[in-house]
């Protein structure tokens, strides 16, 4: 796949507002008048399209009763991208670790021709100045909340790939969450799932320590229903995944509290 062609499959919503912005200064880095199937500037056009009325991400501002557009995988890799370049530089430093594991994932999701055009776009979006708020309000308006959790997964694993979340990294990965208007239970839910403690079993299902039996079992269905891969399934098999893995680590969580309970 040519990299024309690939940036042409990753073009959506995300291609509006400041996301656009910044994914064109990076393609803009790596290759001069890219262009579409029928010999046009492609970013010239979608820059284009961003000034005029068709622009998604305005019109989604403006009317609130506008129905929300369907997220499709590339616009799900571009916020990836842009994101996690913003996480990988909150301690102040880029390592080598975070930013192979960004490689390997991306490898692990759109095989290594499609991961190896993303890192190179994503090594140009890490040099620039990149307004948090900005770009998470066009995510949060854009995208639906179990994509959105989905990003909060990926980036912690970010965080985690060096061994430890920073608290900076910490930091970073709440003000995100805050902005793409995450819980702080579901939060701490997922940052729970990165950590080892007595009580993560609990925080991943979301209650309390003192919470009785039939509670227990109502908060796995609960987030297992939350949590289950289907739920993104409009992403593509390539993200199903890290939704595997959320899945997972809840029904590990219950069954812990189950063992250490002794129900069934």
């Amino acid at each position: 796949m040519s990299f024309s062609k690939w940036i042409g499959a990753a073009i959506g919503w995300s291609f509006g507002g400041p996301l656009g912005a910044i994914i064109g200064m990076a393609l803009g880095g790596i290759v001069d008048g890219i262009t579409d199937g029928d010999g046009s500037p492609l970013l010239g056009e979608r820059q284009s399209d961003r000034r005029g009325s068709r622009d998604p991400y305005r019109q989604q501002r403006t009317s609130q009763s506008q129905q929300r557009p369907r997220t499709q995988s590339g616009d799900f890799e571009v916020s990836l991208l842009v994101l996690a370049s913003i996480v990988i530089k909150a301690d102040g430093k880029q390592d080598q670790r975070e930013l192979d594991f960004v490689r390997q994932q991306f490898t692990n999701m759109y095989g290594k021709e499609r991961a190896n055009h993303a890192f190179k776009l994503f090594k140009n979006v890490t040099k620039q100045t990149i307004s948090t708020r900005q770009v998470c309000t066009q995510i949060r308006v854009m995208m639906d909340h179990p994509s959105r959790l989905q990003l909060i997964h990926f980036l912690f694993g970010i965080a985690k790939a060096d061994g430890i979340v920073t608290e900076d990294e910490l930091k970073q990965i709440y003000t995100i969450a805050g902005y793409l208007n995450i819980s702080n239970r579901d939060f701490e839910s997922i940052k729970a799932m990165f950590y080892n403690s007595s009580d993560n079993a609990y925080k991943i299902l979301e209650i309390s320590k003192s919470v009785t039996d039939d509670e227990v079992k109502k908060a796995y269905r609960r987030m297992a229903k939350k949590y289950h891969p289907d739920r993104v399934s409009h992403l593509g098999k390539e993200h199903q995944a890290g939704a595997e893995e959320k899945f997972r680590q809840v029904q590990q969580a219950y069954e812990h509290i189950q063992k250490e309970r002794g129900f069934k």
